[in-house]
């Protein structure tokens, strides 16, 4: 009897400890992919489309991409008080210390960064973020295993528009460009 009380002492204790009440990012998407405020979009890794143009090393760096999730809120006039808080909260996720700073900008009232999870050299997570106040802002989760951002974006500075075809961020363009 002392050992199962021991036990679940120590389990409660680890569980305690284990939820700091913050939001991760994972379940801020989930939490807002039904919100209608939002637009999300998640694609497998076989909706990006290779084109035989492709080096083999260009289409090993894609072979890497698992899964990209996007979630984008949309500003609209009607929605201005959500926007602040939405973009508030996500905002302070993306400060938490797991995440690294690969890259920023800020251009014409634009401003996005290039985020990662894992190690300089195996990136299990790229987020790209990037928030305009006149027209929303919108996250993107690019998952994977062991990717390698410097392949990624050297091979995203070198490929044509039409070496890969991303279905479906056209409606995400579309709904922005809408406002």
């Amino acid at each position: 009897m002392k050992t199962l009380t021991k036990l679940i002492l120590s389990l409660t204790v680890v569980l305690f400890f284990s939820c700091n009440g913050k939001q991760s990012l994972q379940e801020y998407y989930v939490d807002n992919q039904d919100n209608e405020n939002f637009l999300s979009l998640d694609l497998p890794s076989s909706l990006l489309m290779v084109n035989d143009n492709m080096t083999k090393e260009q289409q090993e760096t894609l072979s890497t991409v698992k899964k990209v999730n996007v979630l984008a809120f949309p500003k609209k006039e009607e929605n201005t008080v959500a926007f602040e808080e939405e973009k508030s909260k996500i905002n302070s996720i993306l400060k938490d210390d797991k995440f690294h700073v690969l890259m920023k900008f800020n251009q014409n009232g634009m401003n996005a960064k290039v985020l990662y999870l894992g190690e300089e050299d195996a990136i299990d997570e790229i987020i790209i973020y990037g928030e305009d106040y006149e027209k929303g802002f919108g996250v993107a989760r690019v998952l994977g295993n062991q990717m390698n951002p410097q392949k990624l974006i050297e091979m995203l500075k070198t490929v044509d528009n039409d070496m890969i075809n991303v279905e479906g961020f056209e409606d995400i363009a579309k709904s922005f460009n809408n406002n």
